[in-house]
């Protein structure tokens, strides 16, 4: 008796027409994602450029102000527990 061969027996033209057309499917995928991501960088310099006051600086400025909020914070802090009087204990 001769040895049977078992599983499927696959022809090689589906295999290689369908491994074209995925590769061709993802080339014009990425394609469409150059066009598109360049656009949407281009749109958001022109709005970044449109801005008053640039988001570097904006962003510095909002840092100032957390900074003196903090410090505000901690003075009065301080001032309020160094009015003479013992901290009140921290109870578990």
């Amino acid at each position: 008796m001769g040895a049977e061969q078992r599983g499927p027996k696959f022809e090689s033209g589906p295999l290689k027409a369908g491994a074209i057309l995925i590769g061709a499917g993802a080339a014009i995928g990425l394609i469409g994602l150059a066009v598109s991501g360049g656009h949407v960088l281009a749109a958001t310099r022109r709005w970044i450029d449109e801005m008053e006051t640039p988001p570097s600086e904006l962003a510095r400025q909002k840092w100032a102000q957390g900074k003196a909020a903090a410090q505000a914070g901690a003075s009065a802090w301080q001032a309020q527990n160094s009015n003479g009087a013992p901290a009140a204990p921290v109870t578990r």
